[in-house]
């Protein structure tokens, strides 16, 4: 067993309220329950020797062939083992809730299978509950273990025979071809009644009901462009990732996963950030995915309402699932991190940091869902007026920006674009909806903005707009402006704006956000490439006309997916992948390019082909994508 594998070689399972990672080896090291904000269960992916995981793999299998795959179209992940004596499978799901109601019993179903010849499976179950800070006593039963911790109690029932190994359970079985076992993993609230025993019927019709679940979740998809495959796993992930009893998308399954190997960028991404769950509204509407979306901005418009952000805000930056403010990080010393990566963050500090773009994003959000006829009521629009009322004298101030530097505030560009944007989608809304608002107030606060940030935000020397007032550093986050509407995408502020990212922030087509030796953030280290960015340069290069280029960085990108199609938040120098994983902004930014980009090459398909000469006329070329 790897003590630390690759954060790539893992895929995703869950039951759209908490998730587990599986790694490429039939190792699930990393389960939070009883959602994604809980504490850990199993966490070896964090502490190898203390962290806890659930091994279901061939015995002594680490020196066969390993491969892995989603079942088609679904969130049922198959592990299969080459070897000479025999190809073995695992199956691993957990199924999905028939209620949207909030759950305390999530379960995790293992299927091993002998496809030929005979494999001897190994069953190792070793949980560590709470971050692996509590204690748990072993409850051997007849059809399996119960393990009772203080806040918790999980039961693992299985077809063959399992043994007590200290306070964890273990087991082998001999498989012949075609002959299945099961171990199946639950976790409920202590004194809850135990799972009846599972039947290998009962446990195929879980599979099965599974699967049949995600496979009509994605036939509602109305995505008929060139990259199905990819879309419909980045799609699939977002609802993974979504808590479906409050609609509220998570940034990532997972805590403490370096952007550096053996650094200090370990953060927790397991909550809802106003920023990725607005711009996932996009991704979801463009896929046809109506009620996710409108099942967000439900929940943006009760945080709107609520207007309980820190210092008399009217919006936090990021929330507990359930809409709970409370994020307060702390440090777990006991754990190493992964490949000694510390320190290892639970919760997130950054929750009281001012950000003020995110009332953009929120705005956006509801202007998207607005044309697919979603309206927030008479008390939803007065929290919003308010918010924006508040906006008014609130956008010229310093903020932390879009990526959360704790080296002090900065008067940052994007974070005045998205202010500009909250007043202009605001005003739109008043007029659509005809609702009560102070517009001459609204009009002005946004017309200074605009004149603002292209007097102050405009480098003369690098002719393009800059990630701060006070400086010349480039910022990837500003690729979003076309699609905002701030900047044409064809005008000549923005091409140069383009030109300059490309030649200061991209290297074979990944982006950098930003250099952090020119732009210090308060934090020791570098980083990698960030997705999100490489994919939101697709979708400017496509506004921009510049299909060959696009359509190459976009086939170029998914050489750096995983091996089932997914992404963390970065890359590495070496290609690896860093963060937390998988990244729902990541994924979101990969559908928003892929519509982006076949509109642009659908509307290319009946024009003329450009001519050299036309080429060469223009201001500037992008030539390194």
């Amino acid at each position: 067993m790897d003590r630390y594998p690759p954060i790539a070689d893992h895929g995703l399972v869950g039951d759209l309220q908490t998730a587990a990672l599986v790694s490429a080896k039939g190792v699930v090291d990393w389960f939070a329950a009883p959602r994604f904000d809980s504490p850990s269960v199993f966490a070896s992916l964090l502490d190898h020797d203390r962290g806890g995981y659930f091994r279901l793999a061939p015995e002594g299998g680490d020196s066969g062939t390993w491969r892995q795959l989603y079942y088609p179209d679904t969130a049922v992940l198959v592990t299969r083992f080459m070897s000479p004596d025999g190809v073995g499978e695992v199956v691993d799901c957990m199924p999905v809730h028939r209620s949207a109601q909030a759950g305390d019993r999530h379960t995790l179903i293992r299927v091993a299978r002998t496809v030929r010849g005979m494999i001897r499976f190994a069953l190792e179950c070793r949980p560590r509950f709470d971050y692996a800070r509590a204690g748990h006593d072993l409850d051997p039963r007849p059809e399996g273990a119960a393990f009772h911790a203080p806040d918790i109690t999980a039961h693992l029932q299985s077809t063959f025979p399992l043994r007590r190994d200290g306070r964890d359970a273990t087991g082998e079985v001999t498989l012949r071809e075609g002959q299945v076992a099961a171990a199946v993993f639950t976790v409920c609230r202590p004194g809850g009644p135990a799972p009846p025993p599972p039947t290998e019927e009962q446990v195929s019709d879980e599979v099965w009901g599974t699967i049949d679940f995600w496979q009509r979740w994605v036939r509602t998809s109305r995505y008929r462009g060139r990259w199905p495959g990819m879309v419909h796993r980045s799609a699939i992930t977002l609802k993974l990732l979504t808590y479906a009893p409050t609609g509220a998308p998570i940034a990532a399954a997972t805590m403490g996963l370096p952007e550096q190997v053996g650094g200090e960028r370990n953060w927790d991404y397991r909550y809802t950030w106003i920023r990725d769950g607005s711009l996932s509204v996009r991704a979801l509407l463009d896929l046809g995915f109506v009620e996710e979306a409108t099942a967000f901005t439900r929940w943006l418009g009760d945080r709107l309402h609520d207007q309980a952000g820190p210092r008399g805000e009217p919006l936090q930056i990021m929330y507990r699932v359930d809409g709970d403010p409370e994020l307060n990080e702390e440090v777990l010393e006991h754990f190493e991190g992964y490949r000694g990566s510390c320190p290892v963050r639970a919760g997130n500090a950054a929750a009281d940091q001012l950000q003020l773009d995110i009332y953009g994003e929120a705005m956006y959000a509801l202007s998207e869902n607005h044309a697919v006829g979603m309206h927030i009521g008479y008390h939803g629009w007065q929290g919003l007026s308010r918010t924006l009322d508040w906006l008014c004298d609130a956008w010229d101030r310093p903020d932390e920006g879009i990526w959360e530097t704790r080296g002090g505030r900065k008067h940052f560009t994007y974070s005045r674009v998205m202010c500009w944007t909250a007043l202009d989608r605001g005003l739109r809304l008043a007029e659509e909806w005809r609702r009560p608002a102070d517009t001459t107030r609204w009009t002005a606060a946004r017309d200074a903005i605009l004149e603002q940030v292209m007097e102050r935000g405009w480098s003369k020397q690098e002719q393009a707009l800059v990630q701060h007032y006070d400086g010349e550093v480039l910022d990837a986050s500003l690729l979003l402006l076309p699609r905002l509407g701030f900047l044409a995408p064809l005008s000549p502020g923005w091409l140069t704006t383009l030109h300059a990212i490309d030649r200061k922030l991209v290297s074979d087509s990944l982006v950098h956000r930003y250099d952090p030796a020119a732009s210090p953030d308060g934090l020791s280290g570098c980083e990698g490439t960030f997705s999100l960015c490489t994919f939101l340069y697709v979708d400017a290069l496509a506004r921009a006309g510049q299909l060959r280029l696009a359509r190459y960085a976009f086939e170029k990108m998914q050489m750096y997916a995983n091996h089932v199609g997914l992404f963390a938040e970065e890359i590495g120098f070496g290609g690896e992948q860093l963060g937390n994983f998988p990244q729902a902004f990541t994924h979101l930014a990969l559908i928003m390019a892929a519509v982006s980009l076949d509109t642009a090459l659908d509307e290319a398909v009946d024009r003329a082909p450009r001519r050299r000469e036309d080429e060469e006329a223009l201001p500037w070329r992008i030539g390194r994508a």
